[in-house]
């Protein structure tokens, strides 16, 4: 039996390390125009299920989609984005990045005060797994973040890592096919 996971990386939304601690920004003004072409795309899909992080950005880049098939946005703490290193004070994004590239290659590695990859795989597969058993056979959208996602993707298909999550958009589009467990096949769906 096939299963099938939209993951709909979130919108734009501005980023600050006190709207992050407390759930995230909610989206830009294009975050919330591209939020209602997600709804375009996927509304012909039969979704049956609509989880998200707990994140503002996430939920709100799947609400429409979400409103337009009159079903709730189910929220997973577990489904948050990764701290990839301390919210107490910035770092350079060159920083950040080197941060990144190296914690797709060493799963144990992490900035201080971050999160590894195999943290956030702990924390995140057994609610994907839940999902993949819960509604087998059926279709289930993830409101998710890019960094989480590659994780979660990187879990089930080790081809996976930063040069993918370097190259996904906000937001983006990616549909899973499962058949029981395994991963199939990834395609883009975001144009």
């Amino acid at each position: 039996m096939t299963t099938y996971i939209y993951f709909v990386r979130h919108g734009i939304a501005p980023f600050s390390l006190e709207l992050e601690r407390a759930g995230g920004a909610s989206l830009s003004e294009q975050g919330k125009a591209d939020a209602l072409r997600v709804a375009e795309l996927l509304g012909g899909e039969s979704i049956d299920v609509i989880v998200s992080s707990s994140y503002h950005r996430a939920k709100e880049t799947v609400a429409p989609l979400a409103e337009q098939l009159q079903k709730e946005v189910i929220p997973y703490d577990e489904l948050i984005e990764r701290p990839i290193a301390t919210l107490s004070y910035p770092i350079s994004e060159e920083e950040l990045l080197l941060g990144i590239e190296k914690s797709f290659t060493d799963i144990d590695f992490c900035m201080p005060e971050g999160e590894t990859t195999r943290q956030a795989q702990d924390r995140a597969i057994p609610i994907i797994l839940k999902l993949l058993s819960d509604f087998e056979g059926k279709k289930i959208v993830i409101g998710t973040h890019g960094n989480i996602m590659t994780i979660i993707l990187k879990y089930f298909d080790s081809n996976y890592g930063y040069e993918f999550w370097k190259q996904t958009s906000k937001p983006d589009i990616y549909k899973l096919e499962f058949k029981e467990k395994e991963l199939k096949n990834v395609a883009r769906l975001w144009e």
